[in-house]
């Protein structure tokens, strides 16, 4: 597909949950419950007027369906201020540092004075029927493979319930997520293409996940696509929770547009098989309007300085890799395991750190794809040590551990690595009885005798010294 010809066009927007408090009330955020709700409200809900004196098109879309809202509350984590029976509280200042540490950490420019406002929202994911949001920041960037992605406006809104059940009449929802902190992220129209699009929302991501203050988890990250071609309006793309369906989502929206020509803006909900649905009108700047509950919040230079920005989970991986001299994949699992490669490297002085991080991470992956296997920890730890003691090869490493967690009792001098001399003299053997084998051909013998014990680089080594 030929994105440059079609004059293609896309932004993202980023919306990821933040733990501790929902964001005006003092609430903990315990999304995901699944018990009997401790009780049950009901309401019908009607589009209000924004701030310029109209009612939003996609508001008068939703409203239009006139169905019943049902709401599964639970006292542990619902309050009077999630059920819109109270006023909001003072907003969570935890919540709010870390939006302006990821507005920092996206080159972004803070704004002087925050403003609460208002979005209608009558689907009844919000029992209130509007949203509440604020802008944090404007004017960001961030460096990829395919030059800078502007980043247009960073926000902090409140998460929306969650919809467990829908009819034809009514729409339950549940309130454990309502009122969550939400950093809403979204870019400047820069993305090139399908793959640009996933590189784009990955590293926001893993921004995102640098700052240690992010839920994580299916649910708590979601993406939505803004996408335009030439002739043809903007469509915005709802409902991404895995980043290996935006390339697919991307081409078949673009393959549906082609063939249907659509004259209309909208919204479209990306379903289960990557294809798109009609989901309602696109909405327009008509649904804002100011919260009266809450004052504006001013920002002064000094309080952004006290941001403590943390360090990037790039720039950690590519720390890992120069130190340890690690593969970048093996670096990424390191850290996301919080595995201590000083402390082990340590304790196992003879092994290079890349060794022992091959046979804690990756090789039991092995094992549990051949083998549906998972290693003990225990026999882990022997394996380093006998390989640390010289006890054992490297190529014994998967039968060992196999066998241990069958319940197999393990003879480790079975397993004795051969040394250098021994391999020497053997090789010398072979090519007295026949001289015309190839270097191949006497590594397949010396693999099949000593398997296990010797380390396949070490014997070619060899070999090389006696067939050239």
């Amino acid at each position: 597909m030929d994105y440059k010809k079609l004059n293609f066009k896309c932004g993202l927007e980023i919306h990821q949950q933040l733990f501790g408090k929902k964001l005006f009330c003092s609430c903990p955020v315990i999304t995901n419950k699944t018990e009997e709700p401790d009780f049950i409200v009901k309401r019908r809900l009607r589009a209000s007027m924004g701030e310029m004196g109209k009612i939003d098109e996609a508001a008068k879309f939703e409203q239009s369906k006139n169905k019943e809202f049902i709401y599964e509350s639970y006292n542990d984590c619902d309050c009077l201020v999630d059920l819109d029976c109270e006023p909001i509280h003072g907003i969570n200042e935890d919540a709010l540092n870390a939006a302006f540490e990821v507005s920092l950490l996206l080159n972004a420019q803070v704004v002087d004075e925050i403003h609460v406002m208002r979005k209608v929202v009558v689907d009844g994911s919000n029992v209130s029927g509007f949203q509440r949001t604020m802008l944090i920041a404007i004017d960001g960037f961030i460096e990829t493979t395919q030059g800078k992605v502007g980043i247009a406006t960073i926000c902090l809104e409140e998460e929306a319930a969650k919809k467990i059940n829908e009819n034809e009449d009514s729409v339950t929802y549940r309130l454990d997520r309502l009122g969550v902190p939400l950093i809403e992220i979204a870019t400047t129209p820069d993305i090139r293409d399908e793959g640009h699009a996933k590189e784009v929302a990955s590293t926001i991501g893993m921004i995102l996940r640098s700052t240690g203050k992010v839920l994580r988890g299916i649910g708590t990250i979601r993406e939505d696509i803004n996408l335009s071609i030439k002739n043809f309006p903007r469509i915005e793309l709802k409902g991404f929770q895995d980043l290996r369906s935006i390339p697919v989502v991307i081409e078949k929206e673009i393959e549906r547009q082609l063939k249907e020509k659509p004259l209309k803006g909208e919204v479209r909900k990306v379903n289960v098989d990557n294809t798109t649905s009609f989901l309602r009108p696109m909405p327009g700047a008509s649904r804002m309007y100011p919260e009266t509950d809450h004052p504006s919040i001013l920002i002064s230079k000094d309080k952004l300085k006290k941001i403590v920005l943390s360090e990037l989970i790039s720039e950690k991986i590519l720390k890992l890799e120069k130190k340890f001299n690690l593969r970048k994949t093996v670096a990424q699992e390191v850290l996301e395991n919080n595995l201590d490669l000083d402390s082990l490297s340590k304790k196992y002085k003879n092994l290079e750190p890349k060794v022992i991080a091959d046979v804690i991470l990756e090789i039991p992956k092995e094992i549990k794809t051949r083998f549906n296997i998972d290693p003990k920890s225990e026999s882990l730890e022997k394996v380093l040590e006998n390989l640390n003691n010289g006890k054992i090869s490297k190529n014994a490493i998967v039968d060992i551990l196999v066998a241990h967690s069958k319940g197999e009792t393990i003879d480790f001098s079975s397993f004795k690595k051969i040394s250098d001399k021994e391999i020497e003299i053997e090789i010398k053997k072979i090519i007295s009885y026949n001289k015309e084998l190839n270097p191949n051909a006497i590594m397949g013998i010396l693999m099949k005798k000593y398997r296990g014990k010797v380390d396949g680089k070490k014997i070619f080594e060899i070999i090389s010294k006696y067939k050239k």
